[in-house]
């Protein structure tokens, strides 16, 4: 398994990753996922403003993008390259503040969003969002992150 986590800011967010690669852990572990790779971008409202632009045709940023590679449902189940999962800092810590939680729980929702996206998970109808969203919700409490 390989976690890429990269940080784009200028802002420390070790304890926010170390929290993040646990949570993540714990969902692939629940998915009976093994040996996988992504990789987390922490960016900036801006940046994901474009990317939300330039890739889905909505212009406005938004909280979490996945790209993922896996789209066509065709795999290798030996070693599965899942894609990349973007999180705008500023649209979680603006959540965070909205929702009353901490800013590591609001990454840790999202990173595990993200994930579950780059898997083929989706919300785009009540029967699909309530199968995602127990999921995080599962997997988020496993992991002890509570609002």
């Amino acid at each position: 398994m390989k976690i890429g986590l990269f940080n784009q800011l200028d802002v420390d967010l070790k304890k926010e990753f170390k929290e993040i690669k646990k949570v993540l852990k714990i969902g692939l572990k629940e998915l009976n996922i093994k040996k996988v790779e992504f990789n987390i971008i922490i960016v900036d409202n801006n940046y994901i403003h474009e990317l939300n632009k330039n890739y889905r045709g909505i212009d406005r940023e938004t909280d979490v993008i996945s790209f993922a590679l896996e789209d066509d449902k065709t795999f290798n189940p030996e070693e599965r390259v899942l894609g990349d999962i973007y999180i705008s800092l500023d649209k979680a810590t603006s959540q965070a503040l909205e929702y009353g939680h901490s800013l590591t729980r609001e990454l840790c929702f999202l990173s595990v969003h993200g994930l579950l996206h780059l898997l083929g998970y989706d919300h785009m109808n009540s029967a699909d969002e309530k199968i995602m969203f127990s999921l995080q919700d599962k997997i988020l409490e496993e992991a002890g992150i509570t609002r």
